[in-house]
């Protein structure tokens, strides 16, 4: 592989399929060191279901593996020129952040709106799925596989619009920013340091096991406990059709096994007197009876002719 120019005389930029390309300088590293560019896709944000934060947004592809939140960020403040704290937060492929789940629930209410049943809330959340409640992190930074995307959520529209003008100014020749420059110890290292490190962190402190599964515990009684409010609810509460929902809790609920015990039983009475209501239930009965009858003369036969077998055998000559 051939070393790259200096960062002055890059290969001047152009866009491809709507995407803008932002070219990078990568730093040499100890085990290899030269130079590479590195080239970065972007363009607006433009979910299949839009978002609040959509419009103020920049859709990024092809993020280096090394990427960090304060790697982009300084990448577009620092050298592209926008103004330090533009930047809300940057939400990597796979990752889950801090807006997704106010914008899961913006998009749940839109589809409520429109007529569809919402398919999940916070007491149909299921107990297993506990979020902030995992162990202590055994890596202190993720890497990420080659072609992966990345949304940054910028504060508001101007200061993403004003990024992706930054962009188009570097095709008038100028340099190239390098990536990761002047982040020295800001970033957890890479390389051997950063197994070192995965080694001490694969065994955490007593303190920190104990505290995470406190919090898992405390998170799964308050899920479990949401759950048998929202069963025992929709066993007093009719929906739309006027129909109760079946749900299980016999044994948490005695009190409602007795009241369908005795709704059974009133039931029953009820439908006491109409055995014999229509022709066909006594003929049905009669045909029963007179098939119990047969079987029974059957029977009696069968015992007649084995007393008599058993008495001529012992009668004497």
């Amino acid at each position: 592989m051939a070393q790259d120019p200096s960062p002055s005389q890059h290969y001047l930029p152009c866009e491809v399929s709507g995407y803008r390309i932002l070219p990078i300088s990568l730093p040499p590293l100890p085990s290899y060191p030269v130079s590479a560019t590195h080239y970065l896709y972007l363009r607006p944000h433009a979910p299949k279901l839009p978002t609040p934060a959509a419009a103020r947004s920049l859709f990024l592809v092809n993020v280096p593996f090394d990427s960090t939140e304060l790697h982009i960020k300084r990448l577009f403040s620092v050298q592209l020129g926008l103004p330090s704290g533009r930047i809300e937060e940057v939400q990597f492929e796979g990752t889950k952040t801090r807006t997704e789940g106010s914008e899961n629930a913006v998009a749940d209410s839109t589809r409520q709106k429109k007529g569809k049943k919402r398919k999940r809330s916070h007491e149909h959340a299921d107990i297993e799925d506990l979020d902030g409640t995992a162990l202590p992190a055994t890596w202190d930074r993720e890497l990420r596989t080659d072609g992966r995307t990345a949304v940054v959520v910028f504060v508001d529209r101007p200061s993403m619009e004003a990024v992706y003008k930054a962009v188009k100014k570097l095709e008038k020749g100028a340099s190239i920013p390098v990536w990761g420059e002047g982040m020295d110890g800001k970033a957890p290292s890479l390389g051997s340091a950063r197994y070192l490190e995965h080694s001490k962190l694969q065994y955490p402190s007593r303190d920190q096991v104990f505290e995470a599964v406190n919090a898992y515990m405390t998170e799964f009684a308050a899920r479990e406990a949401a759950q048998v409010r929202l069963q025992a609810r929709q066993r007093q509460v009719p929906d739309e059709d006027g129909f109760i929902t079946v749900t299980k809790g016999g044994r948490t609920g005695p009190a409602r096994q007795d009241v369908a015990q005795e709704l059974a039983l009133k039931q029953k009475q009820k439908q006491k007197g109409l055995e014999d209501f229509y022709r066909f239930q006594t003929r049905e009965k009669k045909k029963a009876k007179a098939v119990e009858l047969m079987k029974k003369f059957e029977g009696d036969k069968e015992k007649v002719q084995k007393m008599r077998e058993r008495r001529g055998m012992f009668r004497p000559e």
